[in-house]
């Protein structure tokens, strides 16, 4: 069987993103990695949604949400906000401004160039997660400042983890993601990253 090398994944382009949906009165969101336009006349887009997430429940039961375009500028406490907390136990939007798009979802109006509203038009079932086809209802460019990439936001925005204390006598495992760190003897191979969502393969070990 030919190699699968993990890391060649993390040389595919990525962006980061806030999706943002409402239910019930409630507002929730979450980071993915996952937008892509998929034609323009109807324009329709793509968003890839781990299905363990709060925000993955709303738009399968409402059909609406919004991508919020995140910029270089983007501080690191957005991503702890939208990525590293479940919105079944916190409100992500807690203190921030209220703005909302015609679909009446929320968005983000700071460290963000552009936002896109969607109407889920179709399903598509990926195992892990979901990959929702949506219609284009409004799109609104916010200012031209650079989107943020996976490399950029690995390389100047997320913190290094910091190194294990030898003294602990366990093994450390560190999330390549979102920098969770794992203590015991071993990793097991079903294990999934409680902040990203990630799975065994993307933790490394820590080594002094």
């Amino acid at each position: 069987m030919a190699e699968i090398e993990k890391n060649a994944m993390f040389k595919l382009s990525y962006g980061l993103f806030v999706l943002t949906s409402v239910e019930f009165g409630k507002d929730n969101g979450c980071i993915i990695n996952t937008v892509m336009q998929i034609t323009d006349n109807p324009k329709r887009i793509a968003v890839g949604v781990n299905k363990g997430n709060r925000t993955h429940e709303m738009i399968d039961a409402t059909g609406v949400f919004n991508v919020s375009v995140l910029t270089e500028d983007t501080p690191f406490e957005v991503f702890e906000r939208f990525g590293f907390r479940s919105g079944r136990d916190a409100d992500k939007f807690a203190g921030l401004p209220v703005v909302r798009a015609d679909n009446w979802v929320r968005y983000l109006p700071d460290h963000t160039n552009a936002v896109l509203s969607g109407e889920v038009i179709q399903k598509v079932d990926c195992g892990t997660h979901t990959l929702f086809i949506a219609d284009v209802t409004e799109a609104k460019v916010l200012s031209d400042a650079p989107s943020v990439t996976y490399d950029y936001y690995f390389k100047n925005i997320k913190p290094k983890p910091a190194a294990a204390p030898a003294e602990t006598g366990k093994k450390k495992w560190v999330c390549q993601i979102c920098g969770y760190v794992h203590e015991g003897d071993e990793l097991p191979a079903d294990f999934v990253c409680p902040l990203c969502k990630h799975g065994a393969d993307d933790f490394e070990l820590v080594t002094e």
